[in-house]
């Protein structure tokens, strides 16, 4: 026997924070062997032990298999390569996690019944190539006949949600919610309506411009903050200016026509769907907010209907 420190099971226990049964049952499995006996028959450990039971209770915790961990410590295997694929399988799982997660949390928040639970377990699932199926379906509902001019590949692009290879579970809840929108027929039918207005506001020669919403949007947002009640004289201003934007976007005057036009426009536009697309929208894209536009349709559909005639009955 050379001269190298010989531990006993109870002093690697003490040394490494492990159990007496556990350093066993490791040696039994060929993990960490002993390197020989005491006269008295007791199993006595070299210098090395201590470091391979420290690997063990590493790679343990981070869920490694005894299995390849004794192909590690046997060096039939480099640590970095079962580190690699186990770090795999975890992040699969993590995956898997997360969709879950998505589900519950989407159930949760709407009291689901068991269709709907099912519903969103499968949207959830979906490959990446159901997915593009997916979004491919509702742009082709929302955009079919009607996708012809040049800001619409743009515009396309805008509404088309991408799910990140690594999605967060807030992408994942996002995506799920978005999916479950996006299939809704009735809704389906307001953004084809609202593409289709679009379309008629830009049937004019020139470079793409801003539609109705936007121009509202922007108009009336000072005028938001302010508090200002959309009934007052105080909004006039805004409805003039916001008309003189309009008239110049669609190529006509200002008058009753125009202004029961956008109002049709912006009834449609104005539906909370919307906005909770777009907010999805950005989550799952990972872009910033761009704002609600519901509180402005809201203000300005007030403010020019007070001061629109109704048609001629």
């Amino acid at each position: 026997m050379n001269g190298e420190r010989r531990y006993t099971i109870g002093e690697l226990a003490r040394r490494t924070g492990l159990s007496v049964k556990t350093i066993r049952y490791y040696a039994d499995r060929g993990i960490v062997p002993p390197t020989d006996r005491s006269p008295a028959g007791y199993r006595r450990y070299g210098p090395d032990a201590v470091a391979r039971l420290e690997l063990v209770r590493t790679l343990r915790d981070l869920g490694v298999d005894l299995a390849a961990i004794r192909r590690v410590v046997d060096r039939e295997v480099a640590l970095h390569e079962v580190t690699a694929a186990h770090a795999e399988a975890l992040a699969v799982q993590i995956r898997v996690l997360r969709l879950r997660q998505a589900v519950l949390s989407a159930a949760a928040r709407r009291d689901a019944g068991p269709e709907e639970v099912e519903l969103l377990h499968r949207l959830a699932r979906l490959s990446g190539q159901e997915r593009d199926r997916l979004v491919a379906d509702f742009l082709d509902a929302v955009f079919d006949g009607v996708a012809t001019g040049p800001a619409y590949p743009g515009i396309m692009r805008s509404l088309t949600p991408e799910l990140p290879d690594e999605p967060s579970a807030a992408q994942v809840q996002a995506w799920v919610e978005l999916a479950e929108l996006a299939q809704d027929p009735d809704f389906r039918a307001g953004m084809r309506r609202l593409v289709r207005q679009y379309a008629a506001d830009h049937d004019v020669p020139g470079p793409p411009r801003p539609d109705g919403v936007a121009v509202v949007r922007d108009a009336v947002a000072p005028a938001l903050a302010a508090g200002v009640d959309p009934t007052s004289p105080a909004a006039d201003a805004v409805v003039v200016t916001a008309m003189g934007r309009y008239a110049q976007l669609t190529g006509q005057a200002d008058g009753t026509d125009l202004r029961r036009r956008l109002l049709a426009r912006l009834e449609t536009a104005n539906d909370p769907r919307r906005d909770r697309y777009l907010d999805l929208l950005s989550v799952v894209n990972g872009w910033p907010a761009g704002g609600q536009t519901t509180p402005a349709l809201d203000w300005f559909i007030r403010a020019l209907g007070t001061r629109t005639p109704e048609p001629a009955q």
